[in-house]
């Protein structure tokens, strides 16, 4: 299968992913593009997505530059630091999160980033 590259763009921030082979990923690349106000919680970006999707190998800690599905909140999210839930060097989600993706380059852009932003999420 050819690689699923994708733009994510928040105000003036702007970066490439790649997503993994998972069903999640093809259930978040069927549903692009999208263009949904963010929510920030500590550093994650968060938002509500058209894509229904059961948990897939749930995770409770992901790695920084993962993106991740919350299914509870049928969530995109991209995490770039620790979260409210986090301990140590840890980065925690709210809860179980399926990762199907990760940020090329520094995910650390996202921290100029604030709630209620629109995020834009395009097929590269």
């Amino acid at each position: 299968m050819t690689a699923r590259r994708i733009r994510i763009t928040a105000g003036s921030v702007s970066a490439d992913a790649l997503l993994d082979e998972s069903a999640t990923a093809r259930a978040v690349w069927d549903a692009l593009p999208l263009a949904v106000a963010g929510q920030t919680w500590g550093d994650e970006i968060y938002f509500s997505i058209p894509v229904k999707a059961k948990p897939e190998s749930p995770r409770e800690t992901v790695e920084r530059g993962d993106l991740a599905f919350w299914p509870p909140g049928t969530a995109f999210c991209i995490f770039f630091g620790p979260t409210p839930m986090s301990q140590g060097d840890e980065i925690r989600p709210a809860s179980a999160v399926s990762v199907f993706g990760r940020i090329e380059g520094d995910p650390g852009i996202f921290k100029k980033v604030r709630s209620g932003t629109t995020v834009r999420v395009e097929r590269a």
